[in-house]
């Protein structure tokens, strides 16, 4: 049995096309039915549901042989860990390509950043990407005091919680909404595939199988 973990959402739906591309179908309607487990045509493999923030946990521990995260999760877990991924005991071999977006810096329309970095001012930064922020100042030389948040990241800089925001970004709609603006992008993103070290060890063959499947159906959305 293949276990995949996955989270509902963006990830999921542009997910299915590449299960599709591998033979895959997913048997059950994650919005609609209650299973955190899916079956699939494939009687060896199944779907697991979790948050988006714990497919490395479940990967990392056994729980799913692989499983498809954003490259923001996967880079904030290996940090927790001190390591690469391999100390976390994880594979990273493929870049899917979808899911993309941006992990950037926005502050108040009001807010003279610019000045602020070049005074040497010590900014105050609300984040959920704590590792991500901190290498990011770090590397620029600019002072920050990181203050962790999970969620509503726009309203730290409204209420004057922090002088910015370091936070994912598609269309920047909703900081146009809450009268913020970009001011650096710190990375892109994109949902990447991790595999379990052992599971692959175990599995080899139909896990590379499924490997090999995914790679021939982003390669499109890939192009070099």
């Amino acid at each position: 049995m293949i276990t995949l973990a996955l989270s509902k959402g963006r990830i999921f739906e542009e997910t299915l096309p590449l299960l599709h591309a591998a033979g895959i179908q997913v048997l059950d309607d994650p919005e609609t039915s209650r299973k955190l487990i899916l079956e699939t045509n494939r009687a060896d493999v199944r779907l697991l549901l979790v948050r988006a923030t714990d497919v490395p946990t479940y990967v990392q521990y056994g729980g799913a042989d692989l499983g498809i995260t954003g490259r923001d999760t996967l880079i904030e877990h290996i940090a927790s860990w001190g390591g690469g991924a391999g100390a976390a005991g994880l594979i990273q071999p493929l870049d899917l390509g979808i899911s993309r977006c941006r992990i950037s810096v926005a502050v108040r329309a009001d807010f003279d950043y610019g000045r602020a970095v070049r005074q040497g001012s010590r900014l105050r930064v609300a984040t959920k990407y704590v590792a991500i922020a901190r290498e990011f100042f770090a590397a620029k030389g600019v002072h920050v005091d990181l203050i962790k948040l999970y969620g509503s990241m726009e309203l730290a800089p409204l209420v004057g919680l922090s002088d910015a925001i370091v936070d994912l970004v598609s269309t920047g709609n909703t900081l146009r909404a809450n009268h913020l603006v970009e001011v650096e992008t710190i990375m892109d993103i994109s949902a990447r595939l991790v595999v379990n070290q052992a599971a692959l060890k175990l599995k080899q063959a139909p896990i590379r199988a499924l490997i090999e499947a995914f790679a021939g159906a982003v390669a499109p959305l890939n192009p070099p």
